[in-house]
């Protein structure tokens, strides 16, 4: 998104203004159609974990109730803004690293964990709530925007090399090429409409119809899929793991950034306060839905800048438009049949798409950090991080065979060692030292004193 006049620019729609009933359903679709983590990150965890259809299937449902949980949360009392949250990378890594060794179960049960702990850090109380007092250190652009680029650029292991699949790659490779062509052309042509909007979606269509005339698609299990069915209680078992819970911690932290920039700018949209304690109110919503979520197998969310873009480009604000759009998603994740069909979409099409989705990742960090003043202690902080924490994938196995497992299950996830550098780094040199810089540049008298826009 680009932000450049958004102080000057107010909603058509408001909002607390309420719309038709068929307006809210057309809206609250396109804000659907941007969710595209929904599609993708359960697929690319049951592939990876050679899960079945019907276990993918299920994941699916529970992503879609996660997300409908969350988004009438957010719309409703706890924040009365129109946030749609959706599955985010930092869960969807966080997971598919902890299932790879401890299983699903013990994956969602210590996510389940952490949500309670957060939770608990966000009481919507005053005093109590203490993740919005700290929300100087968690939401500058330089942490959130610095972190997506590191969590794209960590994806990016995951997309270009399985477009050619196991078998059929002249296939798999054609449906990759069509799907990622279709994905750009919607993005570049379809100006500000549903086309572009769910650019990803109508490419993985069409990649999807590609691959059923020249390859083959398997649907029968959503034949004999049922119409309902209610979530299950740790549908793969419960267990907790320290490391694990560590690990979820660390995704719940990325998750508050991205929150809590995404609240600033509706607020401002809006021409609404944003204290700590309305923070704590969202954030609080946001840790129950996600431990809810957990707790039926669902991903944990966060806010999405799609869906911050639709409501910029289209001028309605109203919350009771994404309020309905969350009602639609927790309905499709009650249907059996969806998940299933989701599920049984080729992969090397949800591949090409996903490649797409991790580099938009990526690049919206690059805009987010683009209102940084990139002075030599900004970069230091951005540079630092950046750097180190990609350079986990390339540790020696030796080396990180021989530590214990919750120090392992951090140190080679490049988005945890990133958000905490990040964090860690932006409080001592932007919070601490500048102030100190700056202090004794003027005493001096310098005229080369520190620049005082602390990202």
């Amino acid at each position: 998104m680009n932000h450049e006049h958004e102080n000057n620019e107010t909603l058509q729609v408001g909002i607390e203004e309420k719309l038709s009933i068929g307006a809210n359903l057309t809206y609250g679709f396109q804000h659907l159609l941007a969710l595209t983590g929904i599609f993708l990150f359960p697929v690319l965890i049951g592939q990876a974990l050679n899960l079945e259809f019907q276990t993918i299937g299920y994941l699916i449902q529970a992503c879609f109730l996660t997300t409908g949980l969350v988004t009438i949360l957010q719309s409703g009392k706890m924040l009365r803004l129109p946030v749609v949250q959706g599955p985010t990378a930092a869960f969807f890594v966080a997971v598919l690293s902890a299932s790879a060794s401890v299983g699903l179960g013990t994956a969602f049960g210590s996510m389940a964990v952490a949500g309670i702990i957060f939770m608990l850090l966000a009481l919507p109380i005053r005093k109590f709530g203490l993740i919005g007092h700290i929300n100087k250190f968690i939401a500058p652009p330089i942490v959130y925007g610095t972190l997506l680029i590191i969590i794209g650029a960590q994806l990016a292991d995951i997309g270009l090399k399985n477009w050619f699949g196991s078998a059929n790659m002249g296939v798999n490779f054609a449906a990759s090429i069509i799907t990622v062509g279709c994905v750009l052309a919607f993005m570049i042509f379809g100006g500000n409409t549903i086309l572009r909007r769910g650019a990803l979606l109508w490419g993985i269509i069409a990649g999807t119809l590609f691959f059923a005339v020249f390859g083959s698609v398997d649907f029968s299990a959503v034949a004999t899929a049922g119409w309902f069915r209610l979530p299950e209680i740790f549908p793969f078992g419960f267990g907790v793991s320290i490391p694990v819970v560590i690990l979820m911690l660390l995704a719940f932290l990325q998750a508050s950034a991205e929150a809590v920039g995404m609240y600033t700018l509706l607020t401002k949209w809006g021409k609404q306060e944003l204290d700590s304690t309305r923070v704590n109110r969202g954030l609080f919503g946001e840790f129950l839905g996600c431990t809810l979520g957990a707790v039926f197998g669902g991903l944990g969310t966060t806010s999405y800048p799609e869906n911050i873009g639709i409501v910029r480009v289209s001028g309605i604000g109203s919350r009771y438009v994404t309020m309905t759009a969350g009602i639609m998603a927790v309905i499709l994740g009650l249907i059996p049949k969806v998940g299933l069909f989701i599920a049984s979409l080729p992969s090397a099409v949800l591949s090409a798409a996903s490649t797409i989705l991790f580099g938009i990742i990526a690049i919206s960090g690059i805009q987010m950090v683009s209102k940084v003043k990139w002075d030599e202690l900004n970069l230091a902080v951005a540079g630092s991080s950046f750097i180190i924490s990609l350079g986990t994938m390339y540790l020696p196995a030796e080396l990180t065979a021989g530590l214990p497992l919750a120090i392992q299950s951090v140190v080679t996830q490049p988005m945890l060692v990133g958000v905490v550098m990040l964090i860690v780094l932006n409080t001592v040199v932007n919070v601490w030292i500048r102030p100190v810089l700056e202090r004794r540049a003027s005493a001096n008298g310098s005229q080369d004193s520190i620049p005082t826009e602390a990202a």
